[in-house]
């Protein structure tokens, strides 16, 4: 075997090498990374905190900052994070059910498809905050401040938004059926094809509301306290006085 030869096979075979190598260094490293993923579950809570997809039931973090934490895809349901700071923290995927976040604010806060049914966001801050395909039945939500914030085709079934302050908000295509919006202000509030079968309109102010067409409440349930943008009417008769959230 000459020289050229041999330098072939001497630079094939230390390829080959590098190679293995890299291919070990690449599995050593993704284990790693799995490895810091678990433990970050058991971080202390703290702004900025990763628990994406952690189990996290019934855990008490009431007037804890998590501002920015990355929640997505995590189970809190069950929790008590009331007066909590979850300021543009993200919650896509999440699981809230029947975790209680009354007075919290979670502005900004991408709740993209979590479920939330039966969460209490009482006089929480929701301002800007992304509720798009959100699943919120039975969901309670007043006196909460949900100005700006997105409900595209959010489930909202029962849910009581009563007195809640919805200016600016988007609501196309939500789905409102028996929920109770007494007293629900919607300055400005996007409201093409959202549901309302027997949902409670009484006190509810829909004069600056955006979309909203006649047959949108003919199944709605409201009385003269119920206040209409111009060109569209009362209905002759409201057909219910149910309330939701029961």
């Amino acid at each position: 075997m000459d020289a050229d030869v041999r330098a072939a096979v001497r630079e094939c075979v230390m390829s080959m090498t590098s190679r293995r190598m890299l291919g070990g260094a690449i599995v050593l490293l993704a284990v790693l990374a799995a490895g810091m993923a678990r433990a970050a579950c058991d971080d202390p809570p703290a702004a900025g905190v990763n628990w994406s997809k952690c189990e996290m039931m019934k855990v008490v973090l009431s007037g804890d900052d998590l501002s920015g934490a990355d929640l997505s895809g995590a189970d809190i349901s069950r929790s008590d994070l009331r007066k909590a700071r979850l300021t543009n923290a993200k919650l896509t995927g999440a699981s809230l059910i029947r975790t209680h976040l009354g007075g919290a604010d979670l502005s900004g806060a991408d709740l993209t498809k979590a479920e939330l049914d039966r969460a209490d966001f009482e006089g929480a801050n929701l301002t800007g905050a992304v509720l798009v395909k959100a699943e919120m039945p039975r969901a309670n939500l007043t006196k909460a401040k949900l100005v700006g914030a997105d409900l595209t085709k959010a489930e909202l079934n029962r849910a009581v938004l009563a007195d809640v302050d919805l200016s600016g908000a988007t609501l196309a295509d939500a789905y409102l059926m028996r929920a109770n919006l007494r007293g629900a202000r919607f300055g400005n509030a996007n409201v093409a094809d959202a549901n309302f079968d027997l949902a409670d309109l009484h006190g509810s102010d829909l004069s600056q509301s955006v979309g909203l067409v006649q047959t949108q409440l003919e199944r709605a349930c409201g009385d003269s306290t119920t206040t209409l943008p111009p060109g569209i009417s009362l209905p002759a008769s409201w057909p219910c006085t149910v309330t939701g959230g029961d």
